[in-house]
């Protein structure tokens, strides 16, 4: 039997010891909890917010502490039913600028947390929150894209002193130009060609005296892909408003979007949230010596006592932001690094090159839905959604020179504060909008009754298998078992380092993994058995099992992973959970059923050069 080297033994060893450690929070149940921070991300959660939060608690029979962490407040609590005592409780007297939300607050002991060891995340099935699908309304997206794209097209034909009769996006959202002769279409004709490679080859004529710009199905796919890359960003964007500590937000299909909250119960709040309209808008501050000029005055986001007027006139939108990015000048303060699109440059530097020295103001605009109550014809009191809108200056600051596509906004208080903005003109707006095609809601107890059944059904897998492998291979099966163990703990201990939600179909992944484990155990020792029935001796039929049964173990773990990465590449939610638990399953059993088993035979039979039987 050849010899086992150290070296095995001690990556081994690390393995083990490293799944142990990083397997250890799983043992440790999170508390329900309720979470509270301001709205405004430039402030941090402090005593005063603790004194209210604890002045609002002495109206209940709860008398839970606050914990106090950098960004927000955080109530332990010891059921789920306090917990949503509480957050309704809060909900009704805190007021508008807190964000309250349900949590799950880890109880890992703090060695464990200063390594980075974590328990793993639990999905919307396991955990309880509430699911929605949303569809997007491309169509929308690419008509917007076609209005901006006909301002352009107005004003470059004026400059190239192209006269046209009529212009407008038509029905089927393409552009209709219409001219008083052919002699100014052909023209019109000819610079479009040249200067809007978006449209599918040559503008087609309506008649003879117009044209029909058609964009190519490359660019509407590119508008598309677009709409739905920046609703992504902005939902999760709204979603952290929530407070949700691992949402799911994902596309489905070329016009879908999957939004998963787990912990949160209230779907009301939720779609509130999520289906919001927000937009940016870029003003001129309106002057004292220019009284025609129509203005409006707006305050200050954070600051509601601060008011400045803007001019009505819109310079742009924060759809035609490109990127914007946090960063500190050269006297280390805050700013705002921001990149607009073509179109949007070239607006920006017409507007500001005869306005330096004056001062431009960043504009939110945001739609919000609240709850009115009316009296209906028996004199009770009926819940309705009202709309209404809110608009606030976010920034103020002063023109130093003509601005193009690349510029920078100055003069804020804080990091923070330039964080807020970056995020804001980076998804401040829906690229397109979206309506709700499903929701539904998990309740915490369901998801404890998944848990319960999930780990159940594992143990009871688990159990059924070490006892009939103890039986039917002897020692060979202590080897199997602890194998099989050490397996468990490997994969449990992977996913929470690369944290990996657990959800139903992930525990149905650890069952099959389970049995895949020990079917690479009962290839090994089957061989062995063989080679001893061919007669061979006892250390040279173990070498032999391991070493031939290798190359079909290897054949079968390797298709199925190819078939899992496969899964975790183009499915969604619970074909990913199930692809995701059995790929790092596949690996940890090749491990542990090859090298640890291996392991567990060298040192009960490798040292005995005489041996003349196996317990197998």
């Amino acid at each position: 039997m050849k010899r086992y080297g150290l070296w095995k033994y001690i990556l081994i060893l690390i393995v083990l010891s490293f799944g142990v450690i990083y397997s250890l929070p799983n043992l440790y149940s999170p508390d329900p909890a309720v979470q509270i921070s301001y709205i405004s991300s430039s402030q941090s959660a402090d005593i005063n917010l603790r004194d209210r939060i604890t002045k609002a608690l002495d109206e209940s029979s709860l008398s839970p502490l606050v914990e106090l962490n950098k960004d927000y407040a955080l109530i332990r609590l010891n059921s789920y039913e306090d917990q949503l005592k509480v957050k309704d409780l809060l909900s009704s007297s805190l007021g508008p600028d807190v964000i309250i939300a349900l949590n799950l607050a880890t109880t890992t002991p703090q060695w464990l947390a200063d390594i980075g060891a974590e328990p793993m995340k639990l999905g919307l099935d396991l955990r309880g929150g509430v699911h929605f699908l949303m569809q997007v309304d491309t169509e929308a997206a690419i008509k917007n894209r076609q209005n901006g794209t006909l301002q352009d097209l107005r004003r470059r034909l004026r400059e190239e002193k192209i006269r046209y009769t009529n212009s407008f996006v038509d029905d089927d959202l393409s552009i209709l130009l219409r001219f008083n002769d052919v002699s100014a279409k052909e023209k019109a004709d000819s610079f479009i060609s040249e200067n809007y490679q978006q449209f599918a080859g040559s503008p087609s004529a309506d008649s003879e005296t117009s044209l029909s710009l058609v964009l190519a199905q490359a660019e509407v796919e590119q508008i598309e892909s677009d709409a739905i890359d920046q609703n992504l960003t902005t939902l999760r964007n709204r979603v952290n408003e929530l407070g949700v500590s691992e949402p799911i937000v994902q596309r489905q299909g070329k016009k879908r979007i999957v939004v998963q909250l787990p912990g949160i119960q209230d779907t009301a709040e939720a779609k509130k949230i999520l289906g919001k309209t927000a937009t940016l808008e870029f003003h001129l501050e309106a002057q004292l010596d220019t009284p025609r000029t129509r203005k409006s005055s707006y305050s200050f986001k954070g600051n509601p006592g601060s008011v400045a007027s803007l001019q009505n006139a819109v310079i742009l939108g924060g759809d035609q932001v490109a990127t914007a990015q946090a960063s500190f000048d050269e006297n280390g303060l805050p700013q705002v690094n921001i990149t607009l699109d073509g179109e949007g440059g070239s607006r920006m530097h017409r507007a500001t090159r005869g306005n330096i020295g004056k001062r431009l103001g960043v504009l939110f605009v945001e739609q919000k839905t609240r709850t009115v109550y009316e009296k209906d014809s028996d004199g009770n009191l009926v819940p309705s959604q009202e709309i209404y809108e809110i608009k606030e200056i976010i920034s103020l600051a002063t023109i130093r020179a003509a601005l193009g596509t690349t510029f920078r906004i100055t003069g804020l208080d804080s990091p923070s504060e330039s964080s807020e903005l970056a995020l804001l003109l980076r998804a401040g707006a829906l690229a397109a909008p979206m309506r709700f095609v499903e929701e539904r809601t998990v309740g915490p107890s369901m998801g404890a009754d998944n848990i319960e059944a999930g780990v159940f059904s594992m143990g009871l897998g688990m159990a059924l298998v070490l006892l009939f492998i103890l039986f039917y291979y002897r020692v060979f099966g202590v080897a199997a078992s602890l194998a099989l163990t050490f397996n468990v703990i490997l994969l449990v201990a992977i996913m929470s380092i690369l944290s990996a939600t657990l959800t139903l179909p992930g525990i149905a992944g650890i069952v099959l993994t389970v049995g895949m484990a020990v079917d690479a155990n009962v290839l090994i020792f089957s061989r062995v058995r063989e080679e001893l029935k061919r007669g061979r001796k006892p250390l040279d039929a173990i070498d032999a099992g391991y070493n031939r049964a290798f190359l079909t173990i290897w054949d079968a773990n390797i298709t199925t992973l190819i078939v899992a990465v496969i899964l975790l590449s183009y499915g969604s939610g619970p074909i990913k959970g199930f692809a995701t638990t059995l790929s790092i399953g596949i690996i940890t059993s090749m491990f542990t059923a090859i090298m640890g088993t291996r392991a567990f035979v060298n040192l009960i039979y490798g040292s005995k050069k005489n041996l003349q039987r196996l317990s197998i």
